[in-house]
């Protein structure tokens, strides 16, 4: 297995197209490889369109990451599932399960987390799924040269605005994509709502106004000098 710092083989023109629906659950479509993250169930005010993918990341076990049944395979291959720490070649791409926790007290709460790097045609993805605590160094050494990080904002069952801009700074990635914050048509259990955008926004400060619906970037398009924040539309 490649080191963490070995992307897997891209040209610096290839596009990849990241798509948010919402909480963690993004689809990055590389040259040759689909990755889902995080599907959600059908009980949270969010709908998934009909998605296809060769590979789904899963970062726990709650109905609203795990919904692996609503993505079907691209092709004939069955679908790779990935949901343990470890380390997974797949279809050229390269997955890192990072052990972490949902919460603050070493599981206790919320149980356990897998913070995923995904490496694909060049691009280095972070992606920390429900991450509930500072990150470690053993964790941070493991996400060390990632380009584009995928961040829980909302607070409540993750980290905060306040903390996701500490763990920004520790990250030091290319480019910063803000997941799990309240959306207008979110429903939790016993009605929790989750902090909207903004606190994150006024932590870091470079928020733009602009909302994308959806993402697409080439390696060599990626900022060298500054680091930027992309809002995507769910």
């Amino acid at each position: 297995m490649s080191s963490p710092l070995q992307s897997g083989e891209g040209s610096a023109n290839t596009t990849m197209v990241i798509t948010w629906f919402g909480q963690a659950c993004f689809k990055i479509e590389g040259e040759k490889t689909t990755i889902v993250t995080d599907p959600f169930g059908d009980d949270f005010g969010l709908k998934l369109s009909r998605l296809t993918a060769d590979i789904v990341t899963v970062s726990h076990g709650h109905a609203d990451h795990n919904n692996v049944a609503a993505v079907k395979p691209t092709g004939e291959r069955a679908l790779y599932i990935a949901d343990t720490p470890g380390e997974f070649e797949v279809q050229g791409a390269f997955l890192y399960g990072i052990p972490s926790f949902h919460d603050s007290a070493q599981g206790a709460e919320r149980g356990s987390n897998i913070i995923f790097r995904i490496e694909l045609d060049g691009i280095s993805i972070g992606h920390l799924g429900d991450l509930g605590h500072p990150l470690e160094s053993a964790q941070l050494e493991r996400l060390e040269g990632v380009d584009i990080l995928m961040i829980p904002v909302g607070g409540v069952f993750t980290i905060n605005g306040k903390q996701a801009t500490e763990a920004v700074s520790q990250i030091e990635p290319r480019l910063v994509i803000p997941m799990h914050y309240q959306l207008p048509a979110l429903k939790l259990s016993g009605g929790k709502k989750l902090d909207g955008l903004d606190p994150f926004c006024n932590e870091i400060g470079i928020c733009p106004k602009e909302i994308l619906p959806k993402l697409k970037i080439t390696k060599k398009d990626l900022p060298q000098d500054n680091l930027q924040v992309v809002l995507l539309e769910a």
